[in-house]
């Protein structure tokens, strides 16, 4: 489309530069000879040469620069804006709390990173170039069938009530389908994602063609949304060409009627151009339609820029020493938390405390609160009520960066990352190697990455995929070994790998954290036998807080009862 302007813009300074030359001839051989007595005749050549040359030459180049940078600005701005808009969605997204992620699909999130941030890319800053071009086009063209005849300035307001009309129309619906076509998107990258992580099961049940005929129905209800919209735009098409043969009819229909009085020349001119302006009017309106529905993407990027985000993640005033934890101590006061707002509290007013250095397990059944109580030591999910203190700090009055910088957790999902092993084990690169060599020894894992060729060095693929389950919780241990805070939390660490593996985890947890405060989310009781007390949750309450012999030695404790299913009594 650009090159069609400049071609136009050509074309017209040529056109005029050689009607200007042909006047400028005529002129000078009807002037008078009194004329060339007076006036030299490098000065008549220099009208012929120079002034000439610039006509034809030096005019379309400004024009055709002018013309570049005309274009090129709607389109930095453009593109300025979706960078900014694109940081903003990522900064919010990252920082958005966990129940958000509860609630909303991955697919949806997909799809604003994926088709919104396109648009603003590709498509708005096109539309918008495109749309100012035919803005002036339009302006131009009106003004020069304004001049050429007068009379049809009555009948622009009319017609440009019914542009409008029809535009506002077409956008109220067109928006509408857009957001339905954005929403029926998410369901196809929640899927696709879904079947690439489940793949080796689906192999697994031979259910592949159940999941191709889910794949299918999705695309289907996509479609079903996308079709309208073409349909509608064909609709604009239609009502857009009948008010523009309308241009056209007026132009001539007062071309005729004012015969007598108006130049042929001019006639043709008007006419040729309300000709012209019916395709580019037609263009404008479908340009603004255009960016007004496109901008539904900038709406639904801006909505998860406006979400409810996470606490501060750093307190600019912090008076939290640098060796803060120092002893470890940790206190759970009338403490409440629920995972979003109208759901039940998920832990109910429990308080306790754990003294610096102690090892404490924390046992129940499924649901009662044990991950729960691992979330909020972390601010993952915020208190409802109470509070929690380490070393006699309100974890809620401290930034988040702080808090968790300061704690360690071992998952029972262990989380590693596409790249090298060291960048697994150090992410900040705050440890030298031979703090990382250590750390593996005593991980038990120092022989295994010495097999390696690469060493520390060696890839990891995303997930960790090119190791076991055991080596994955192993890094995790090396990893927590390497940061040494003074808490360390266990969630439930040792479920999912062999006994051989938990016997290492728990030898090495023993002995190099024996200062350090340890709360084990136990799914083997055996796990935290050895533990100085044992604290026993049931639907979010502390039933039980001593010593595990001394809980033992009652048949009617909670842990008793546990103890006696899993056989260790």
């Amino acid at each position: 489309m650009s090159g069609f302007y400049d071609l136009v813009a050509m074309l017209g300074t040529l056109r005029a530069a050689r009607r200007m030359h042909c006047q400028l001839l005529r002129t000078v051989l009807r002037l008078p000879a009194a004329f060339f007595d007076i006036t030299p005749i490098g000065r008549i050549l220099g009208r012929f040469s120079k002034d000439v040359d610039v006509v034809d030459t030096t005019l379309y180049a400004k024009i055709t620069i002018l013309s570049f940078f005309c274009d090129l600005s709607p389109q930095l701005g453009t593109w300025r804006a979706a960078r900014r808009l694109h940081v903003t969605l990522l900064q919010a997204v990252l920082r958005l709390p966990l129940a958000f992620f509860d609630i909303t699909p991955t697919g949806r999130v997909l799809g604003r990173f994926s088709k919104d941030v396109d648009v603003l890319d590709n498509t708005l800053p096109i539309t918008v170039s495109e749309l100012n071009y035919c803005f002036f086009e339009v302006v131009a063209t009106l003004v020069v069938i304004c001049i050429s005849t007068p009379v049809f300035a009555a009948v622009i307001v009319p017609i440009g009530i019914l542009y409008y009309a029809v535009q506002r129309f077409y956008v109220a619906t067109s928006r509408q389908l857009k957001r339905l076509e954005s929403v029926s998107r998410s369901p196809i990258y929640s899927h696709f994602g879904e079947t690439i992580q489940g793949v080796q099961t689906i192999r697994a049940y031979n259910v592949q063609e159940r999941f191709i005929t889910e794949s299918d129905e999705r695309v289907d209800s996509n479609q079903i949304c996308y079709c309208p919209s073409i349909i509608a735009n064909r609709w604009l098409a239609v009502r857009l060409e009948m008010v523009g043969n309308m241009i056209i009819l007026f132009a001539a229909l007062f071309a005729v009627l004012g015969r007598e009085s108006m130049n042929p020349g001019l006639v043709g001119l008007s006419v040729s151009y309300a000709l012209q302006i019916t395709q580019t009017l037609n263009w404008l309106v479908r340009m603004t339609s255009d960016v007004e529905t496109n901008i539904v993407a900038v709406e639904r990027i801006k909505e998860y820029g406006e979400t409810k985000q996470e606490a501060a993640w750093e307190l600019p005033n912090s008076t939290l020493p640098r060796d803060w934890p120092e002893h470890g101590q940790v206190e759970f006061r009338d403490f409440q938390v629920r995972y979003r707002e109208g759901l039940e509290l998920v832990l109910r007013g429990i308080s306790f405390t754990v003294n610096g250095g102690e090892k404490v397990g924390i046992v129940g059944r499924t649901g009662a609160g044990k991950s729960s109580l691992t979330l909020a030591l972390f601010r993952i999910i915020e208190a409802a009520g109470g509070s929690i203190c380490i070393d006699g700090h309100d974890i809620s009055k401290l930034g988040l960066h702080a808090l968790r910088s300061r704690l360690t957790i071992i998952p029972q999902d262990p989380v590693l990352f596409s790249g090298t092993l060291r960048i697994n084990l150090d992410p900040f690169n705050a440890h030298s190697d031979d703090d990382i060599w250590k750390a593996l020894e005593h991980a038990h894992l120092k022989a295994f990455v010495k097999g390696l060729t690469a060493g520390i060095n060696h890839e990891v693929t995303e997930g960790g995929e090119n190791l076991s389950v055991g080596q994955r919780q192993l890094i995790c241990l090396a990893r927590a070994l390497l940061r040494k805070t003074k808490v360390l939390i266990l969630d439930e660490a040792t479920a999912a790998v062999d006994l051989e593996t938990d016997d290492l985890i728990q030898a090495t947890i023993r002995k190099e954290f024996s200062d350090c405060t340890v709360l084990t989310i136990a799914h083997r009781l055996n796990t935290i036998m050895d533990s100085d007390k044992v604290i026993v949750l049931d639907k979010g309450q502390i039933v039980e807080f001593a010593a595990p012999g001394e809980l033992l030695q009652s048949k009617t404790s909670a842990f008793y009862s546990m103890a006696k299913d899993a056989g260790l009594v």
